[in-house]
């Protein structure tokens, strides 16, 4: 299939704290003349919306339909429509890249430094099979594009630096390429650290952190057509504080090597073909005593995560008009993780025992036109999935044995599991007559398979489920572009019905699915559940300078198996924005309103409260200085609000934690290109 990203991106939404582009640099609704359109995929130009953000984490929450999980000043766990963690496919330059942390102190978008990638494009929902098995709340695909260099250029880059108030963060970056028309070595790094800030209330927050990473690509573009490419990663984090934790991360790294190959013009039928293969190797170890004051339990968990696999795919061309994607994917995450004693050197807990979960699928993609204004496209892929865990009968040095909290809690212990997974996708596409408005229907399945955290954690007291089924999700969604006169719309309401939805809760509230756990225990069972919302986006550009845009994000979640709400889900939320733009400088306001969330789940211990609602305000604007520099500025809470997001945290002793988030922080940021 023929993947057009559509930069359906509101304008105004850009222009934040976080992300201030250019006017010039705005995307753009392209509705008139392009039945391609899709409101579900965004694409964003990240050289012109970079800001000062901790992380992708951050900034993504920018976002219509997008939240994010606060645990402390860095690595923030995003959210798409309600859903996160393996719910949605994270590829980074190519490569899945999983955190090495049970708890999620580091999500793979916590290993991808805003200023390093080139594009960032999000799909929301299930709208493709070509990117892997699962993402059924959405697909993250962070890319750097291949400098291509002509026979009188051989030297091109960027570089700056940013500093925030508050939290006093410090960021230098630098991107440079240098080579001929027939290749490239490209350098890419970045440096960011940060002290603890300050909510409204000028309470501090632990959350300081530091993180430095570094990039090498080597790559052959012997003509237009062909490129193969070599990118070694290596990023590195350390004394990382946590609010939201019993626990601090010392020290958090990841490696990551990709080699990719694309080919195009390869004939009339068989278009192009991609190669991607990757391995990264996560080290991650959080302590309660190194980073904070020790008690009298002195606990620590190093942890290691490696992830191999790849993807082939080819382009083909059928007849004059009907595009298809085909091709097999490979993926294995091999993740270990224990809970020491540090006192006596003792291993106490295996988190992760050793844990193996492979996946290989088989895709097939087809995107033709019906008539001259409507489009269908339709795919299918097959996934089997194996997983296993080899330390499930060894004892710990305290005797704990893995199989035997299984047994105990479920009645079940950890054997070898397959899984043979089948998700598909249907949509069609219709431009209608003037004014410019296309509209689309789209109906999924997908799978999403446990990860090592539900199903194996051996932990007492949060004891995966080793007989955990995966996720079915059927989803509907339909949505409608317009834009006519100056205004520009954008709109889609879906719903997801799941069966075997993966719950996170108390024992107390599972006897049938966990009829040996404590009343305190964190178990995983299987419910049925129902997620439903809607994403509105409109836009007004009144005159040369001035434009105004709202934009309301709304999911509505239930646990349908016992009749509740499903914890950690964003309520209701409308960003309004006005912003005034010039040939070299620009300027605006951003307000967001987030209404109370009510639907609690406080039964589970995953939501802390029902969380009152509130706005904030930001103010941002940029000014070129000259033609290769810039400058842009601006002040996020501008009234000092003292907030937090609904979207909470429970540490690895159980504990609730809702993260308040930065009170006023001006910053600035200043690029350079040549």
């Amino acid at each position: 299939m023929r993947h057009t990203p559509s930069a359906v991106i509101i304008a105004a939404i850009l222009g934040t704290g976080v992300a201030t582009p250019r006017a010039e640099d705005l995307p753009v609704i392209q509705v008139e003349g392009d039945i391609e359109q899709n409101p579900s995929e965004q694409t964003v130009d990240l050289d012109a919306a970079t800001g000062v953000p901790a992380d992708i984490g951050e900034w993504l929450r920018s976002l219509p339909g997008v939240s994010g999980n606060r645990i402390g000043g860095h690595a923030i766990e995003p959210i798409v429509r309600g859903q996160s963690q393996t719910q949605l496919n994270v590829i980074l330059d190519g490569a899945y890249v999983h955190g090495g942390c049970p708890n999620r102190m580091d999500p793979p978008t916590s290993y991808s430094a805003l200023e390093t990638y080139d594009s960032l494009t999000l799909i929301k929902g299930s709208q493709t099979v070509v990117f892997g098995g699962g993402g059924s709340g959405g697909t993250l695909l962070l890319e750097r594009h291949t400098p291509r260099f002509g026979e009188d250029e051989n030297l091109r880059g960027q570089a700056g630096a940013s500093y925030k108030g508050n939290s006093d963060t410090r960021n230098l970056f630098a991107d440079v390429a240098a080579g001929s028309p027939l290749g490239f070595v490209r350098l890419i790094g970045d440096y960011s650290e940060a002290d603890n800030y300050e909510d409204g209330d000028g309470n501090e927050v632990r959350s300081a952190y530091q993180q430095t990473s570094g990039n090498i690509i080597l790559g052959l573009t012997p003509n237009a057509d062909t490129r193969l490419e070599l990118g070694l990663e290596a990023v590195r984090g350390e004394d990382m504080l946590f609010a939201g934790a019993g626990m601090d991360a010392p020290k958090s790294d990841a490696d990551t090597i990709r080699l990719q190959f694309a080919q195009d013009d390869l004939g009339e039928t068989v278009t192009g073909m991609r190669v991607d293969l990757y391995r990264s190797d996560v080290e991650h170890l959080m302590d309660n005593f190194s980073l904070r004051p020790a008690g009298m339990m002195r606990t620590e968990a190093p942890s290691d995560s490696t992830t191999t696999g790849g993807r082939v795919r080819f382009d083909i061309l059928q007849g004059e008009d009907t595009y298809w994607t085909v091709g097999v994917d490979a993926q294995k995450r091999d993740r270990d993780a224990q809970a020491i004693n540090a006192n006596n050197d003792q291993t106490m807990f295996f988190l992760w025992p050793d844990v193996s979960i492979a996946q290989t699928g088989l895709f097939a993609e087809m995107d033709r036109p019906l008539d001259d204004a409507t489009r269908l496209q339709a795919g299918l892929r097959y996934d089997r999935v194996s997983a296993e865990a080899d330390k499930a009968a060894t004892a710990t040095d305290t005797g704990s044995v893995p199989n035997m909290l299984y047994n105990n809690t479920y009645g079940v212990i950890a054997t070898d599991q397959t899984e043979h997974n089948v998700g598909a996708v249907l949509r069609i596409e219709r431009q209608l007559a003037s004014p410019s408005t296309t509209v689309y229907g789209t109906l999924s399945r997908s799978v999403c398979t446990a990860d090592e955290t539900e199903r194996y954690l051996a932990r007492m007291g949060w004891i995966g489920n080793p007989d955990i089924e995966p996720e079915k999700h059927h989803q509907a969604e339909i949505g409608l572009t317009w834009a006519a006169r100056g205004w520009q719309f954008v709109g889609s309401i879906y719903h997801d019905q799941v069966s075997d939805y993966i719950l996170r809760d108390l024992g107390a509230n599972q006897p049938q699915c966990a009829p040996g756990a404590a009343a305190t225990d964190t178990v995983y069972c299987n419910v049925d559940a129902r997620l439903s919302g809607t994403e509105l986006q409109l836009q007004r550009k009144w005159n040369t300078n001035w434009s105004t845009g709202a934009a309301l994000s709304y999911v509505h979640a239930t646990n349908t198996s016992d009749d509740r709400p499903i914890a950690q889900i964003p309520p209701l939320e409308l960003v309004l924005t006005l912003d005034y733009t010039r040939s070299d400088w620009n300027a605006g306001t951003r307000l967001r309103i987030v209404d109370a969330q009510d639907r609690a789940d406080l039964l589970s211990g995953l939501d802390e409260r029902e969380t009152p609602g509130f706005a904030v305000m930001d103010l941002y604007g940029g000014s070129r200085l000259g033609k290769q520099v810039e400058l842009k500025l601006g002040i996020d809470n501008l009234f000092d609000r003292t907030y937090a997001e609904h979207v909470s945290r429970s540490d690895v002793f159980g504990n609730l934690v809702q993260v308040n988030e930065p009170g006023r922080s001006a910053w600035v940021k200043i690029t350079g290109r040549f």
